[in-house]
């Protein structure tokens, strides 16, 4: 894992405030299920090329706040393209396959589905965005959805401390 002694490849600089693992719960709904609160760990990790590697996991909350069964999954790779903008690419284990792009600014990124695929088996999922914040040294986040026949909305979101 990239530590602070490490140098962050140029190309990817501009998201080397994502670098760490991150862990605090958030909230989940849908018009299709329950909100919920939910537990998370992000890893995002660096080797020294030019990319982000991206791995989330995600735990249901009972009413006290304690473990109740595993949740959502995905792992993935950030990318700069050369004009400055980012691409969040996504595998989850549900059978769905997501391309992001948007815009990066100072501790803010801004993202859209630029493609989405999903297997014959997956439910229907046809679009997103995705905002990342570093607010008071916490990574905030927040995810609408278009999915299940419903239009895009609000999905999740949660805040995150770092630990390392």
């Amino acid at each position: 894992m990239f530590t602070l002694d490490d140098t962050i490849h140029p190309d990817v600089a501009k998201l080397a405030w994502l670098v760490g693992r991150w862990e605090g719960a958030g909230v989940v709904g849908y018009p299709t299920i329950t909100s919920r609160n939910f537990g998370q760990e992000i890893v995002v990790s660096h080797d020294g090329r030019p990319f982000l590697e991206w791995q989330s996991r995600t735990w249901l909350l009972d009413g006290e706040g304690n473990l109740e069964r595993p949740a959502a999954r995905e792992s993935g790779f950030w990318r700069v393209t050369p004009d400055g903008d980012a691409e969040l690419l996504l595998t989850h284990p549900t059978g769905i396959l997501e391309l992001y792009y948007g815009t990066i600014e100072p501790a803010r990124i801004t993202l859209q589905t630029d493609g989405v695929i999903r297997s014959p088996q997956a439910k229907e999922y046809n679009a997103a965005t995705r905002l990342y914040g570093l607010v008071d040294s916490k990574l905030m986040w927040a995810m609408d959805m278009a999915a299940v026949g419903q239009p895009l909305q609000s999905h999740a979101s949660a805040e995150l401390k770092r630990l390392e």
